[in-house]
């Protein structure tokens, strides 16, 4: 076959077919990965609809559905039922968000880090561990399911939290993102689709790329799912999954409705959709509505970290999973071969059974509440949304300014924030917005050091200054 000869068909991408002999799907896979990464294809372009492309280069159309679908899995595209397929809109950002290294000559707003006070006082009561005769035990190896006693003492905890399970349901897992991991890897295969957020998680969306598994942005209004027409949504999607930060939302800071936990749990029950709730902020939002995990137990596996109100470096995270779940996830933490450390279980686990858990949650609220009085006061002309007991902002920035140039721009004069294309998911353009972590600056004189830096230059802007 020779390829049409037509040079003046409109078309978005106009691949060439170099050696028919060899595979030509990952040929023109490679190509359209190159193009959309070197700015051929924009984020939000259409691309050919898959019989025009197969007509054009004579190929089968099965062959142009195979190299969709390859590129699709990297997350460089992505396709909407209706609608065609679309070069996805973070295709340019990156979605590993901790720095790379110790040294660094910015103030960080960028990385959701959490208030460190308190921290010699986790070290204390690890001293005191140590002269306990049987801390010696769990320098050895141990299940990595931890011991039913440190499964009981989670169990009974958080239902402090609204979230109410047996010890049988508990598994550890090395962390919130790990977590994650497991279950997708566990749970999901590639091609699964699984709904979220317009702006969501990036570690989900590093992870979705890695196994292959397809984000959809679900319909929302000011932050909030758009319920009403939810499950006909998901059929036409042929989604098998969700992922939900119910409270304080990452990054727009949104807490879930009401509305919105009932209609998901029953639309997760009706077509037996998998729920994966991140609970990683619920200790600290005051949360006044129950957990998804309460609309839809059977569905639904709950992650909780204890990184944000006890301490990150130990490492240590909770997954609740129901029956039909629990032993596919807990293989897949098996076989990724991160077991937690035995002996930070432990210290966990000592922790949530002396008074020392409530002093910390405490002191790192009461932090919390005084960073963000400062940012109310320095971004009061702005909308800028969370509440007081947030780590972290999603600030609105002034129409002249892109996100992904404020972000440079930042850096430039010394601060890292996070642009809101790194959290994009799909096709639709994100908003002209930033996230900023009041809690990662080492003190509150740090953190205003880096809002005065901000405030100056959202002042140019608004004196129509270009950036």
């Amino acid at each position: 076959m020779t390829i049409n000869s037509f040079e003046n068909y409109l078309m978005s991408w106009k691949p060439t077919i170099s050696d028919r002999k060899a595979p030509i799907y990952t040929q023109l896979a490679g190509q359209l990965a190159q193009d959309i990464r070197a700015g051929i294809l924009r984020p939000g372009d259409k691309l050919p609809p898959q019989r025009e492309l197969a007509d054009f280069l004579d190929l089968h159309l099965s062959t142009i559905t195979r190299i969709y679908k390859l590129c699709e899995e990297q997350g460089l595209i992505c396709a909407k039922v209706g609608q065609g397929t679309f070069v996805s809109s973070d295709v340019n950002t990156s979605d590993t968000l901790l720095y790379s290294h110790e040294t660094m000559d910015y103030i960080q707003l960028g990385t959701i880090l959490p208030p460190y006070n308190g921290n010699e006082k986790v070290v204390n009561f690890i001293k005191g561990v140590l002269t306990q005769p049987d801390i010696q035990s769990f320098l050895e190896y141990r299940s990595p399911s931890g011991t039913y006693v440190q499964r009981k003492t989670i169990s009974d905890w958080i239902e402090r939290i609204g979230v109410h399970a047996s010890p049988e349901n508990v598994l550890l897992a090395t962390g919130g993102q790990n977590a994650i991991c497991a279950i997708t890897l566990g749970l999901f295969r590639p091609g699964d689709r699984i709904g979220t957020n317009p702006l969501s998680f990036s570690g989900l969306k590093s992870i979705a790329k890695m196994i292959g598994v397809q984000l959809v942005p679900l319909p929302e209004e000011d932050g909030h799912i758009q319920y009403d027409n939810l499950e006909q949504f998901c059929r036409s999607e042929n989604l098998k999954g969700f992922y939900f930060v119910p409270e304080q939302h990452n990054p727009t800071t949104h807490t879930m409705k009401l509305e919105e936990r009932i209609c998901i749990g029953e639309v997760a029950k009706k077509l037996n959709i998998i729920i994966i709730e991140d609970a990683i902020n619920r200790v600290f939002s005051e949360a006044i509505y129950p957990p998804l995990f309460s609309y839809a137990p059977n569905n639904t596996l709950c992650i909780f970290s204890i990184s944000k109100f006890l301490c990150p470096g130990l490492r240590v995270a909770y997954l609740i999973a129901p029956d039909r779940y629990r032993g596919s996830v807990e293989n897949s933490l098996y076989t990724m071969n991160l077991m937690v450390s035995p002996w930070n279980a432990e210290i966990v686990n000592r922790i949530f059974n002396s008074p020392l858990l409530d002093t910390l949650i405490h002191e790192k609220k009461e932090e919390l509440i005084a960073r963000n009085r400062i940012a109310d006061l320095y971004f009061s002309s702005q909308i800028l949304y969370g509440t007081a007991t947030c780590s972290f902002r999603w600030l609105i920035l002034p129409d002249r300014w892109e996100s992904q140039k404020f972000e440079t721009k930042a850096k430039e004069a010394g601060v890292q924030v996070f642009c809101s294309d790194r959290f994009a998911i799909g096709k639709a353009p994100p908003p002209k917005a930033v996230r900023l972590c009041v809690s990662a600056p080492k003190s509150k004189a740090e953190l205003e050091k880096a809002l005065v830096k901000l405030k100056r230059l959202l002042t140019r802007a608004d004196r129509s200054i270009s950036p």
